[in-house]
């Protein structure tokens, strides 16, 4: 049986290297060059808000971080980060997190997950959650989790981890290059650096524990 993650746990550690980076990030931002202290204060909220729901499913403490950081943050990328929190909450619905799910974490976080609203698809391996979830070193059941990228989204996504490949990166950094394709946060190229960070640095945690 896998073994479950702290989300208090993950998002400290995000909320670390973001701290870290602050300043770069910062200086990413061509507009209010204040994109890195926006980002803290976002996963600083967020782990808080997860620690404070420790004892209750995942799903509700995904839900009560997306609250959280609605009513106590105003930047365009909180706004952004409390819609994808929004959906994993619904993503994890009557759900635990493992790190065979883990990548259905972190697209729903980056938006790059859509929400059905037509007729539920058969289920299968959604293209990135496979392989983020790979980089782990995990391998999910057919029935965890749902293709829900468009089709435009998957040949961005494609073309992003061919190009990346052919440039030598390597495999996280290509993953990660595609992630963002797929992303609102790559509209912007301060939102997907901090992007980038963020989930490289949820998968980080998961290949660590893994490691142990």
């Amino acid at each position: 049986m896998a073994q479950n993650l702290d989300l208090s746990a993950i998002f400290s550690t995000v909320t670390d290297q973001l701290s870290q980076k602050k300043d770069s990030l910062n200086e990413a931002d061509g507009y209010n060059h204040d994109h890195g202290d926006h980002m803290v204060q976002i996963f600083d909220l967020v782990q808080k808000a997860v620690a404070k729901k420790k004892d209750q499913p995942v799903a509700d403490q995904l839900a009560y971080a997306s609250q959280t950081v609605s009513k106590k943050a105003e930047s365009g990328s909180a706004k952004l980060y409390a819609e994808g929190l929004s959906n994993a909450a619904k993503q994890f619905t009557g759900s635990d997190l493992n790190a065979g799910n883990i990548g259905t974490l972190v697209q729903s976080l980056m938006g790059a997950e859509k929400p059905q609203v037509t007729e539920k698809p058969k289920k299968s391996k959604g293209l990135l959650g496979s392989l983020l979830s790979g980089l782990t070193g995990q391998s999910k059941t057919e029935s965890s989790e749902e293709n829900n990228l468009g089709m435009d989204d998957l040949l961005r996504a494609g073309m992003a981890f061919y190009q990346s490949k052919q440039e030598g990166d390597q495999t996280t950094s290509a993953l990660m290059d595609a992630l963002m394709a797929a992303s609102p946060m790559g509209q912007s190229a301060h939102r997907s650096q901090s992007g980038t960070i963020v989930a490289s640095t949820i998968m980080d945690f998961v290949k660590g524990l893994n490691n142990k």
